[in-house]
């Protein structure tokens, strides 16, 4: 149904920050980008979103920069960055800061933010659901006139991924703003909200061939994946967590990755 602005394949990699050292974290992304994984990503959380909830946990917006020195053919984000916890300005200058640093490798991921603990231990406005997408929507518009005007420049048009798959709200923002778009959908789903996002994209006069399409993998056969692929899904993510990062699952999926681009 959608053509993508990436033809290949990609396996990306999200390394949870949460019940290991970092070291271990570190080390992690090291195995990550040797085995050939196309993208690793974190999340911006400040407390465990699974197990024990005050585990070890640590901020993402660091870990990227250090990412960034860690790596070298690797690109890598937050999947996803929180819009409410920093200004729109302040966020594009760190996006373009960590591009630089990484020799432009770097993919900002972000959206309106939904985990309540975070707010409220962190001093910050939670809203609702429609303030924070609000929200969202104008700090893009910030964030991109930043990065027009920001000096120097960010070494390439940084790629926006966007997060969630609100459809009165969410996908007209993706339709916008995002070159790629992620989602947590099954093929039936992703099928009616391709279309839904096709429509916001006729409406701001987007081709939507323009926006990658990516979807979580885990819990998912090949049968759905290839499903997903036909839909034209070309972004696929893997989640994993402390304290042991088991790339098992992960691993396989490359194979699967290389037929396709085959």
């Amino acid at each position: 149904m959608s053509s993508t602005r990436n033809q290949k394949v990609r396996i990306g990699v999200q390394i949870a920050p949460q019940h290991a050292e970092y070291v271990k974290i570190r080390d992690t992304l090291t195995d990550v980008e040797a085995r050939g994984f196309d993208v690793a990503f974190n999340w911006d959380h400040f407390f465990p979103l699974t197990g024990a909830p005050d585990g070890l946990h640590f901020e993402s917006w660091t870990i990227l920069a250090a990412w960034a020195e860690q790596t070298t053919t690797i690109e890598f984000g937050a999947l996803v960055n929180c819009n409410s916890y920093r200004n729109a300005d302040l966020q594009a200058d760190m996006a373009r800061t960590i591009d630089h640093i990484s020799g432009g490798r770097f993919i900002f991921g972000t959206g309106a933010g939904w985990f309540e603990r975070d707010y409220q231990e962190y001093g910050y406005e939670f809203g609702t659901p429609g303030t924070r997408l609000n929200a969202l929507d104008d700090s893009l518009k910030r964030i991109e006139a930043r990065w027009a005007k920001i000096n120097p420049p960010p070494t390439r048009d940084i790629p926006v991924l966007i997060g969630g798959g609100g459809e009165k709200k969410t996908l007209r923002i993706v339709a916008q703003h995002a070159d790629i778009w992620h989602s947590f959908s099954d093929p039936e789903v992703l099928e009616h909200k391709l279309g839904v996002l096709g429509a916001w994209c006729d409406e701001v006069g987007r081709d939507i061939a323009e926006i990658e399409i990516s979807t979580e993998l885990r819990g998912r056969t090949i049968a759905d994946a290839d499903a997903l692929y036909d839909l034209g899904t070309r972004l696929f993510t893997v989640g994993i967590t402390g304290p042991d990062y088991d790339l098992g699952k992960a691993i396989d999926w490359l194979a699967w990755r290389d037929s396709k681009n085959a």
